[in-house]
């Protein structure tokens, strides 16, 4: 595959780049912008840069603005101030959307130059340059940091374009995962950017926004297990299917049941990828059927298991031309294919006894009370030793006992469950229940994200569950309010860690909450219409809500908007004898 840098200079400069917000952006304002953040490099000192940017094409632009500029990369995955701190140790500068406390740098939009001057001033990095830093996905344990050199990230690249190439094409690359770790970063930015696939600059986080972008025109979809489970089947995804030429999952493993939700819905099978932030891509699977399990390397990627039965891989990806060993257990699968068997670096210690965390996660799910269960070893309350605590989604049967005996007859179901195969040290000793495993933008449930949820701070002051409101205009039919959502409003919670949006439920609770207040108590509700989520609302962001009562169809239209263009909007509806 020819060098990434050598397909971006030589593009049209009318090619297509992307989208952003529905206009098409052209290859030559990416270069222009490119060369701008170049510039930006070339004027700072010579240490390297944190990059974090929601808009992919921005993203795009500093990512590889920053490498002409010879500077390596630190990619935050959020901008906390727990991550701000550490980062600020280990780079000279903060690019992109990073808090005002860290002084961000950003070109401005005059700072960009023609295709032409772009592309003359143009100095590729060698293959060994020190191009990246990422962090490890926390999912069992603190985050670790992993350089990558270029030659890495582009033998990746030629490895998947051999593989998936031919059959996308042209396809415009949509995604419903972050760019700031390694799969969104080289399945939604740096293998478009090679290929010359056009790429959406928003990342469609709500259902309601990615069936219609899918519809548009041949896609490809970048999503993760949990948010492929969780595919509303009531939205209308004919479209999609239609122009679907694939479907990409990474992030962790995507149960049968999922893969077969998914399908259904999107008409194609997903292609699931495993890898991980120190070896890059390994393999890929599209499952035919439940018992097929078999994963195929990519190509150049070479596997085997060792004598402790843990799989070793050799590739370019990983930086060195030895075997490198991961923790996952591994067997042979026959046609060059292997099975993984879980992680053997989930064995605790706990009073000196040796537990697998996979096996008590396995016997939960397979007594039929728990659909989904995270263990972890933890604190235990005021104790100051180690013990289980248990994170499970209950089945509908779990969630009976749950509503009809509380949670302590369910923990002592459970731990019954559980003491037939295990020793009584092995059984959790805290637990929570869940409606739903808390994943971050990634897609992925972390461990940090599970142990907090054990000890809420009971002394925290209450968070706030409605805006600031102002009204603006009122009369009988219709009424404009201003609303601004405070930073800490408690539905953004999980939605999403890297960065908090306004839930599109909550958007039409209010409608009805400032609907009831102003124009009178309506019948309970009957039904929702047009309902259209078009630009996310963020925190801090003043927005007005207009509301319009038609009395006589007992029916409530919402509109929400600003200055960025129109934000969500619909009709609800309400029983026929008493109007809003």
């Amino acid at each position: 595959m020819p060098d990434l840098f050598s397909r971006l200079a030589a593009r049209a400069p009318d090619a297509l780049a992307g989208w952003r917000a529905g206009a098409p952006v052209r290859h030559g304002a990416l270069l222009g912008r490119i060369h701008a953040w170049a510039a930006l490099g070339r004027r700072g000192g010579p240490g390297p840069v944190a990059l974090h940017h929601e808009d992919s094409l921005e993203f795009a632009a500093a990512l590889v603005g920053a490498w002409l500029a010879a500077k390596t990369v630190w990619l935050a995955a959020d901008v906390l101030p727990a991550t701000c701190a550490a980062l600020a140790g280990r780079v000279d500068a903060f690019w992109g959307d990073f808090p005002a406390a860290c002084v961000p740098q950003a070109p401005a939009d005059a700072d960009g130059v023609d295709a032409a001057d772009a592309v003359a001033a143009w100095h590729a990095p060698a293959p060994d340059f020190p191009a990246l830093v990422v962090f490890t996905s926390g999912t069992t344990g603190t985050p670790v940091p992993i350089p990558k050199r270029l030659v890495q990230l582009t033998s990746e690249l030629a490895a998947l374009e051999a593989q998936f190439g031919a059959a996308l094409g042209d396809a415009d690359v949509v995604a419903t995962v972050s760019h700031q770790h390694i799969y969104g970063l080289l399945f939604r930015i740096l293998w478009p950017l090679a290929a010359g696939r056009p790429l959406h600059a928003a990342r469609h986080e709500f259902p309601e926004t990615l069936a219609p972008a899918l519809a548009a025109r041949p896609a490809v979809l970048l999503a993760s297990p949990a948010h492929l489970k969780r595919l509303p089947g009531h939205l209308d995804w004919h479209g999609a299917a239609a122009n679907l030429r694939a479907v990409f999952s990474s992030g962790g493993m995507l149960e049968p049941a999922a893969a077969h939700h998914a399908a259904a819905l999107l008409g194609t099978v997903p292609i699931e990828v495993y890898g991980s932030s120190e070896t890059g891509g390994i393999a890929w699977r599209r499952r035919a059927g439940d018992a097929d399990d078999g994963w195929t390397p990519l190509p150049g990627v070479a596997w085997q298991a060792g004598d402790d039965g843990l799989l070793a891989v050799r590739s370019p990806h990983t930086g060195t031309d030895a075997w490198q060993t991961l923790a996952d257990r591994v067997e042979a699968a026959g046609g060059g294919r292997f099975l993984l068997r879980g992680r053997a670096d989930r064995i605790v210690k706990i009073e000196e006894k040796r537990i697998s965390l996979d096996a008590i996660e396995s016997a939960l799910v397979a007594g039929g009370l728990a659909r989904e269960a995270r263990v972890l070893a933890a604190p235990d309350a005021g104790q100051g030793r180690q013990v289980l605590a248990a994170f499970v989604v209950p089945s509908d049967a779990g969630r009976a006992v749950l509503a009809e005996d509380g949670k302590r007859a369910l923990n002592a179901r459970l731990r019954a469950q559980l003491a037939s195969g295990l020793e009584a040290v092995a059984l959790p000793r805290r637990w929570r229940y869940l409606d739903a495993l808390p994943v971050d933008a990634r897609g992925k449930t972390t461990a940090a994200q599970l142990l907090a949820l054990l000890d809420p701070a009971p002394e925290a002051p209450a968070r706030p569950r409605h805006p600031a409101v102002r009204v603006l205009e009122r009369d009988d039919a219709r009424v404009l309010l201003e609303l601004t959502v405070p930073a800490d409003l408690l539905y953004f919670d999980g939605h999403f860690a890297v960065a908090p949006v306004l839930p599109g439920v909550v958007q039409v609770d209010w409608a009805i909450r400032y609907g009831r207040q102003h124009f009178g108590r309506a019948g309970s509700f009957a039904g929702i219409q047009a309902l259209k989520f078009q630009q996310m609302i963020r925190p801090e962001q003043p927005v007005r809500l207009e509301l319009s009562r038609d009395a006589a169809k007992g029916s409530l239209a919402f509109r929400y908007f600003s200055e960025a263009g129109a934000h969500a909007s619909g009709r609800i509806l309400f029983g026929p004898d008493q109007p809003c």
